[in-house]
């Protein structure tokens, strides 16, 4: 249940370019009634195709007294810009609280009903929402004021946790009512996620765009690491109520950070119709050869490495015979591995290039769920889960990155919601998927069948290029 105050991702553990004093302007060429003719060629060149190249390499996206840095600048470099600082410190608390919530509903709802298809589904009710409404709240993002779209969003959320904290304590919660909530947060959600990664564009320069991809999956890959295992203390001293009350008030520290943001950016609908701006969004995505194969990366992946996320908790209960504190532990391992991965992304990145590197993350993954269908010793088992950690940060670290890049600034927000459309897709398809055939065949059948579909996608990945100016 990933806030993504990103990355992103998660999850977690996800950029403009013009500065956030800069009100927005038509450029010429791309404000007409049908702009997506000049905007959307289907080679995978500049974002804005009806500038020449020359113009878009010059620094003039860069903040005032902001220096411009290297894309193998280090990956902690916007760190050094305050704004971005305090956004970054608050999106870590957020994904701290959005782990917590994860183990208390997964182990929840295990407690409510055990079976493989109800403990899926509650990741599938939380992604719904965003598969059928990412888009339209990225045209949402793209003509009012984010800040305000992310105060309302973050005080459902606030509403919804602190709920699902009082119906658990007085055990008045059932599994129906569980899946019921989470939807709900999961509508909150579909509004927050693409807002906020419209927004980051305001708080560093387009060279840094890469390292701030980064640190938001360093960020909720670190809360991954730590959550899970505070998630258990909490369930295991207070009770599962006390994992959604923390979610909430981490919540409540989002809304006391966004209230100090003094935004001068001016959204602007530019005299479009609703429809007329979700159709440009829509069409630049498809045309784009780059965000097509973007869109395509996305779907092999997840799809099948939804897997994990989907039959965890019940790997932990009924294979390992774990209680909650495990399953955290486990969770931990991931978060582990993504958070070591993400440091050395940018290096990986730059000597193999994003193709080659998101095929041997995919791999990487792969091997790790095939390792998990064989239940090996914890010993074993643990240091496999960190690598698939890695191998998952890396793939969609780098996947976030290109189409961040080349979605043009104006269109940021709806393309996002495209590609966090296809994610959320995936993940609902995937999760229904593995969770019917775990119950057919069993969760290590499920493991291991997932694992060789993901060695194929792999492969199929090859065929569809996402080098970009990312690899430059």
């Amino acid at each position: 249940m990933n806030k993504t105050i990103p990355p992103p991702t998660t999850h977690h553990a996800e950029l403009s370019s013009q500065p956030n004093s800069q009100r927005s302007t038509p450029q010429p060429g791309l404000d007409r009634d049908m702009p997506d003719r000049d905007m959307s060629r289907a080679d995978p060149g500049p974002p804005d195709a009806s500038k020449p190249a020359a113009t878009l390499e010059k620094p003039t996206d860069s903040k005032p007294n902001v220096p411009r840095t290297s894309t193998r600048a280090s990956a902690w470099e916007p760190l050094r810009l305050p704004l971005f600082r305090m956004f970054w410190l608050a999106s870590l608390a957020s994904n701290l609280g959005t782990w917590i919530h994860e183990v208390g509903a997964g182990w929840l709802m295990t407690m409510l009903d055990a079976s493989p298809e109800m403990v899926a589904s509650v990741r599938t009710s939380m992604t719904l929402p965003i598969v059928f409404l990412a888009i339209p709240a990225g045209v949402l993002a793209d003509r009012i004021d984010k800040r305000k779209l992310l105060m309302m969003t973050q005080g459902l959320l606030l509403a919804v946790t602190a709920a699902l904290a009082v119906l658990t304590f007085t055990d008045h919660i059932s599994a129906w009512g569980l899946l019921a909530l989470t939807f709900v947060m999961g509508l909150g959600m579909v509004i927050h996620v693409p807002t906020w990664q419209a927004a980051i564009p305001e708080l560093v320069p387009r060279s840094q765009i890469p390292q701030a991809v980064g640190l938001g999956s360093i960020s909720f890959n670190l809360a991954r690491t730590l959550g899970p295992a505070l998630g258990g203390v909490l369930i295991a001293t207070l009770g599962l109520w006390s994992t959604f009350a923390f979610n909430a008030f981490t919540f409540a520290c989002v809304i006391a950070v966004l209230s100090t943001w003094k935004r001068t950016t001016i959204e602007d609908s530019r005299g479009r119709s609703f429809w007329a701006s979700t159709r440009q969004g829509v069409r630049f995505v498809a045309r784009h050869a780059v965000m097509r194969n973007v869109m395509l990366g996305v779907a092999l992946f997840v799809i099948p490495g939804s897997v994990l996320w989907s039959l965890l908790p019940l790997y932990a209960k009924t294979q390992l015979g774990w209680g909650a504190q495990g399953f955290g532990v486990m969770v931990a391992c991931v978060g582990a591995g993504a958070v070591v991965g993400a440091s050395i992304l940018p290096r990986l990145r730059h000597r193999f290039g994003s193709d080659r590197l998101v095929a041997a993350a995919m791999s990487l993954y792969a091997g790790g769920l095939i390792a998990m269908s064989f239940a090996p010793r914890w010993q074993f088992l643990l240091p496999c889960i960190v690598l698939m950690g890695a191998g998952w940060m890396a793939t969609l670290t780098t996947l976030t990155a290109t189409a961040q890049i080349t979605l043009p600034p104006r269109l940021r927000a709806r393309g996002m919601g495209c590609y966090l459309t296809m994610m959320a897709g995936s993940m609902a398809f995937g999760s229904l998927t593995w969770g019917q055939i775990a119950g057919a065949i069993g969760i290590e059948g499920a493991l291991l069948t997932s694992g060789a579909v993901m060695l194929l996608t792999a492969a199929t990945g090859l065929l569809f290029p996402l080098s970009t100016r990312l690899d430059d």
